[in-house]
């Protein structure tokens, strides 16, 4: 069977990710174009893209959203701002896809790629790696990173339930604790006019919580996260969410919203309320609305915080994998 691989752009990317005639699995929110675009215009101007499309006849089997330095191909992205990456395939085609664009790689004189981070269940992993394994390819893959998530029950009184005794007693407490305190409201921002506005807020409590994320919320770290915000906002992805003390704000997430599953990227809070638990609270209240909103899953997305764990998060090996063609 013949394939034909074409280089693309993140023009046709966008306009295969809008075609419901397409039948691929773009698998998370990393991989979309909208994201990929923010992430050039920010962080990746230079680069050369080498975005490759397989087609089967006229139907695209899938498409590898890569760039290229000095013979090494990687992912458009970086692992500081994208959690973990992968191909995006059509179902079934996972094997012609692969198959495919190793050949294509060579015929390009490319000497490597490396790939991450991946998921267990990446295409790179199931099948790109035992393929590359079968050609004899040298493939090196080690665990980097960790990141959390979990499945989501009917309701947040079977949430609270699925929590260890010690947990459970935790959540409650602290929950009581900081409607006791005062008038306590959470609420999820999606509008695009009210975005730039939270944002502000966002930093501020993102830069005061951490010393470390102080570091990290460079000059260009804003820029990356203002267009982010603005452009999952504008396909209907973002979610901000805001958890207030009699009115006054007290701590902020950053979440997307995709595929049935809510994905908290960053977060910060008001040291003034350590004490009420506003960071905690804002996720386990995030979490709450998940349930109410009919999500089936919640991904902490990478990085071991305690927290993760403490709130019910399965623990989900990241990888780095390295073909060398």
């Amino acid at each position: 069977m013949s394939y034909v691989v074409s280089q693309d752009s993140l023009d046709g990317l966008s306009a295969g990710w809008k075609d419901p005639g397409q039948k691929l699995n773009w698998p998370h929110v990393f991989v979309l174009p909208s994201w990929m675009s923010v992430w050039i215009q920010v962080f990746g101007q230079g680069q050369e893209l080498f975005i490759r499309t397989v087609r089967q006849d006229k139907n695209i089997i899938g498409v590898a959203p890569l760039m290229l330095q000095e013979g090494i191909a990687r992912f458009i992205g970086d692992t500081s701002v994208c959690d973990y990456q992968d191909f995006i395939t059509a179902p079934g085609h996972e094997a012609d896809f692969c198959g495919a664009l190793l050949d294509d790689v060579k015929e390009n004189n490319i000497r490597e790629l490396d790939l991450g981070h991946v998921r267990p269940d990446a295409a790179v992993m199931t099948v790109l790696k035992p393929l590359a394994e079968s050609r004899d390819c040298r493939v090196v893959c080690a665990q980097e990173a960790v990141s959390y998530e979990m499945g989501l029950p009917a309701t947040f009184d079977e949430y609270i339930e699925s929590l260890s005794t010690k947990q459970r007693h935790e959540v409650r407490r602290k929950l009581r604790r900081i409607y006791e305190t005062g008038e306590t409201e959470f609420r999820m921002v999606t509008d695009s006019a009210s975005v730039p506005a939270v944002m502000e807020g966002f930093f501020r409590m993102f830069v005061e919580s951490r010393q470390d994320k102080a570091d990290f919320l460079t000059e260009q770290m804003r820029t990356f996260f203002r267009r982010l915000a603005d452009a999952m906002a504008q396909i209907g992805l973002l979610k901000l969410g805001v958890l207030s003390l009699d009115t006054r704000p007290v701590a902020q997430i950053m979440c997307f919203d995709y595929n049935n599953c809510i994905y908290l990227y960053n977060s910060g809070f008001d040291p003034d309320y350590t004490a009420e638990s506003a960071g905690l609270l804002s996720k386990v209240l995030a979490i709450k609305d998940s349930i109410e909103q009919g999500k089936s899953r919640f991904d902490f997305l990478k990085g071991a915080e305690v927290y993760k764990g403490f709130l019910g998060g399965r623990e989900v090996p990241l990888y780095r994998c390295r073909i060398t063609i």
